[in-house]
């Protein structure tokens, strides 16, 4: 990651506002100023800040500053800047590092969500696997009581035929006695 680049991250982190969660607290100012300064030490206007105070430091040289002393300033005020820097980079790497930490575990939430919903997916084919061999012995059933329902309708065709020629049948014997009778009957009327 290019310098620009790190410095925009670092100072739009510094810019987030997040509502404190259980166990975070607020930045306090010297987490705010080590944000502020590592954002902006790698950047342009930083670079041209520190060659104007080497030129100027070297500069006094023409004002009859002894070279001891120009030396004995510039090498106390790098120490202290490399002081300071190392202590506000080590600050934000610490933020960092818990930030890295609070999204590790926001990952692992992640993961076992993932697999329950896996576990469900995989429950939920189940379940559908079962509903259909279940539809298919539905189906099955349906077929069998349609078969057992035509074979019932046919039976009870061959009833109702045999039953209408029973029908039939007694119908003509008494159609073939009540003939006789009436034979009968004309029989006695001529013999009275």
């Amino acid at each position: 990651m290019d310098v620009k680049k790190r410095n925009d991250y670092n100072a739009t982190m510094s810019r987030q506002k997040k509502p404190a969660t259980q166990g975070e607290v607020h930045e306090s100012l010297p987490e705010r100023l080590a944000l502020s300064a590592t954002s902006h030490i790698g950047s342009l206007p930083s670079l041209c800040l520190h060659s104007l105070f080497f030129i100027g430091i070297f500069g006094l040289a023409w004002l009859g500053v002894a070279f001891e002393k120009i030396m004995l300033i510039l090498t106390t005020v790098v120490s202290l800047e490399a002081i300071y820097l190392s202590i506000f980079i080590q600050m934000t790497v610490n933020r960092q590092a818990r930030q890295i930490a609070e999204v590790s575990v926001d990952i692992d939430d992640i993961q076992e969500n993932v697999e329950e919903i896996s576990r469900d997916v995989e429950e939920i084919q189940e379940d559908a696997k079962e509903i259909s061999e279940d539809i298919d012995d539905i189906q099955e059933d349906v077929e069998n009581i349609k078969e057992n329902v035509e074979d019932l309708s046919d039976e009870l065709e061959k009833d109702e035929a045999a039953e209408r020629t029973q029908d039939q049948e007694k119908i003509h014997r008494i159609e073939h006695t009540l003939e006789e009778l009436l034979r009968e009957i004309k029989t006695l009327r001529t013999i009275k």
